[in-house]
């Protein structure tokens, strides 16, 4: 049977023989339009002679050597020329010489940007020698050779945001605590360095530094260092610092990080009041959940759910307590939890769960975690046994903190959550936690609104008394 092919060119194949070598840009684009890094590969991926850059972060680009194996040590130069004739907007390293030896058959152009550039510029990069003269540049073919790659560097968006939104600190001076901002689109140093993109609420003194910027520039790395002592067990201690917008920047999802030293009650771990409202072998756990709410311009309990997990601690944290050993003896992979917390989160995915009913709370809110983190409270509930150590009741504190909340990411707003109450065994191995949660938005509610909630650990339960007390109303966002 005769193979015909049509689209290829005489270099394609030398029937009988191995393949010609050959040198070519490698670049390929995962199903997000964001690069797959070499070393990961894909074959089912197409390399591309061009790519639409929307980002700061330093692009890699990888230069492929196909042969079976290479004796001597092979070098290739290249060029790198911007479309507006402006080179000192970007480096690339190496400068314009690639080298491929043994095994290694693949170099890097590590593309990264100095300034931010017009928009509708373009750096065009072209392999144009090659020391070994057996090895042709470019595809075996003249539909896609791939000797040259062309990066379009169109208008870019730069944000940033706090990964978590608190952070305990322990109270004693010269503790120093570490914390990162994280920049999605990755950030210029030149912009940054001097610039003051935090505000600042402080209940207590503590310096702040950071790490070099490197080049890294996912994010940035701060230091909080305590200047005082702030160790009174009946006192809660908490400092705010805020991100705001600066030019060319715009501050997006956790906005405010609350740097806290709580107050401190004696509590025995083996109380472990967390571990009824939690189920670690269960990624799907759900508590249940009633709040007094208006629908329909009438006050009612209204039910909600959330996925439920405890909060993973190191082993010397002061709530830690043994969850697991995983059958081995070797206490490296032993797992400890805190006895006294719980939260709620997504099992996996960028959605969000309807943490305290609080979906009901807007009419429009955004449920993706970019846009409305707040609705994953991984830190939400604290419990502190009565006599401090009682296994069926005691006190809840709704832990204080704020929380970012929008319709979009143009339209997001901070709400600070706070709130306390009890918790008890109302049957045979179920648990009720009674509660009042404050919400405080300005503009949103005027200042402070509240409601009473029920929590349950047990979809089964009998449905709350009705109250005589008005209650909050569904806000646009």
């Amino acid at each position: 049977m005769a193979v015909l092919c049509t689209s290829c060119s005489k270099d394609d194949y030398k029937l009988g023989s191995e393949i010609d070598p050959f040198l070519r840009f490698n670049f390929l684009v995962k199903s997000d339009n964001t690069p797959l890094e070499y070393p990961t590969v894909n074959g089912s991926l197409v390399p591309q002679s061009n790519y639409v850059n929307t980002s700061v972060k330093t692009l890699k680009v990888p230069v492929a050597l196909t042969t079976r194996n290479v004796k001597n040590t092979v070098t290739a130069n290249f060029s790198a020329v911007s479309s507006t004739g402006d080179n000192e907007s970007f480096t690339v390293n190496p400068v314009n010489q690639l080298t491929f030896q043994g095994t290694q058959l693949t170099d890097t152009i590590a593309v990264s940007f100095d300034k931010r550039w017009s928009a509708n510029q373009s750096i065009n990069l072209k392999l144009e020698t090659v020391s070994d003269p057996e090895i042709h540049i470019g595809n075996l073919n003249t539909q896609y050779p791939n000797d040259t790659f062309t990066i379009d560097l169109t208008s870019i968006t730069t944000n940033y945001t706090f990964p978590v939104n608190q952070l305990v600190v322990k109270g004693v001076v010269g503790e120093t605590v570490d914390f990162k901002v994280n920049f999605p689109n990755g950030f210029f140093p030149s912009e940054i360095e001097n610039a003051q993109i935090f505000k600042f609420q402080n209940g207590f003194e503590y310096s702040l530094t950071h790490d070099d910027f490197g080049d890294n520039r996912s994010s940035i790395t701060y230091h909080l260092t305590l200047l005082e002592d702030i160790q009174n067990d009946d006192a809660r201690y908490e400092s705010k610092i805020t991100l705001i917008n600066i030019p060319n920047y715009n501050a997006t999802g956790n906005l405010t990080l609350t740097v806290v030293k709580p107050i401190k009650s004696p509590r025995d771990i083996q109380a472990y009041p967390a571990s009824k409202f939690t189920d670690p072998t269960n990624a799907f756990y759900l508590t249940y959940g009633e709040h007094w709410f208006s629908v329909n311009n009438a006050c009612s309990w209204q039910t909600f759910n959330a996925l439920t997990f405890p909060i993973a601690v190191t082993k010397d944290h002061e709530n830690a307590i043994l969850y697991s050993d995983k059958g081995t003896a070797n206490p490296n992979d032993d797992v400890y939890y805190d006895a006294f917390k719980i939260g709620f989160n997504v099992a996996t995915g960028t959605n969000t769960v309807n943490s305290f009913g609080l979906k009901r709370w807007f009419s429009n809110e955004s449920n993706s975690a970019a846009i409305s983190p707040g609705f994953n409270i991984t830190s939400a509930l604290e419990f502190f046994p009565a006599n401090g150590n009682s296994k069926t009741q005691g006190t809840v504190l709704v832990i204080p903190q704020d929380l970012t909340i929008g319709s979009s990411a143009t339209n997001t707003y901070q709400i600070a959550i706070s709130g306390e109450g009890t918790y008890k065994e109302i049957s045979n191995g179920l648990y009720e936690i009674s509660f009042e949660l404050k919400l405080t938005n300005d503009k949103l509610f005027g200042g402070t609104v509240s409601t009473q909630y029920r929590m349950y650990n047990n979809r089964v339960y009998t449905k709350p008394t009705p109250l005589s007390i008005s209650c909050p109303k569904e806000v646009t966002l």
